[in-house]
């Protein structure tokens, strides 16, 4: 699951790539859109709105994307051969006299009035990396579910919007609270959230998301996608386990020594 500061560094390479300049072709490689062209419009902007990617077209258009698991928007020169994956995983094409933006595996694909963008983005949220930050909001929302796993609360996008499952295992393991708790027992939901704040910055300054301040590869991070290998704190193996109602794309990191564990979801 792509985390914040991967959407809004996405965002704003296609921001660069296209913004003011006028689109000369358009392919929507998804049904809805299939006889949609766009050619004539220029585009305004692109900026991220938590994990979506909102393109901003003249005329009072927006194209909603959404990355999900796999999904990837890569910018060439015009004429440059594309590369990102086989051309049936192509969903859209963005092409001005200078660049062309191709999406990638994109599971969200829509045109929206500019106006009416909240009926895609209005329920996220306080975004981590957006003018509408709050960190008071972002505590009051994780604090309205008191019961609530502290990892399920930190990923959902209503109560904050750029965590993914990196981050919010992160984040627990700094906190020293493992990801099964409930949001009741964690001792300070806004030191959390700063921390939440902090990260994502630094990884859109960074360009490295680094949470243990080393940036050597297999360093970076102090238990995501570290089953079984040694804490970097106590030498206790790293557990895993899914969590919430998509365990298929949601996984838990801890170490069970340096954060409580409540019960036996492990592997």
């Amino acid at each position: 699951m792509p985390e914040g500061d991967t959407v809004w560094l996405a965002t704003r390479r296609l921001h660069d790539a296209l913004a003011g300049d006028t689109l000369v072709r358009t392919d929507f490689r998804v049904p809805r859109l299939a006889t949609t062209e766009l050619s004539g419009r220029s585009v305004v902007e692109s900026v991220s709105r938590g994990k979506h990617l909102l393109t901003r077209l003249s005329g009072g258009l927006t194209l909603h994307t959404h990355l999900r698991m796999d999904g990837a928007w890569r910018v060439f020169a015009a004429g440059q051969p594309w590369r990102g994956g086989p051309a049936f995983q192509i969903r859209v094409v963005l092409a001005t006299a200078r660049r062309e933006a191709v999406g990638y595996r994109l599971p969200v694909v829509e045109l929206v009035r500019t106006a009416e963008e909240d009926t895609v983005v209005g329920h996220l949220g306080p975004d981590l990396l957006g003018a509408d930050w709050s960190a008071d909001d972002a505590v009051e929302r994780l604090a309205r579910d008191p019961a609530r796993t502290v990892g399920e609360a930190l990923l959902d996008q209503r109560n904050l919007a750029g965590i993914g499952n990196m981050y919010m295992a992160e984040l627990c393991f700094l906190a020293g609270v493992s990801p099964y708790a409930p949001v009741a027992a964690v001792p300070d939901l806004r030191a959390i959230v700063d921390d939440a704040h902090r990260l994502l910055h630094l990884g859109i300054e960074t360009r490295l998301q680094s949470t243990t301040g080393d940036r050597r590869p297999g360093r970076q991070h102090w238990v995501y996608r570290r089953a079984r290998r040694p804490c970097w704190r106590c030498g206790t193996a790293i557990r895993t386990g899914s969590i919430g109602a998509a365990p298929q794309d949601r996984i838990a990191f801890w170490c069970p020594r340096c954060q409580a564990l409540p019960d036996s979801r492990e592997s």
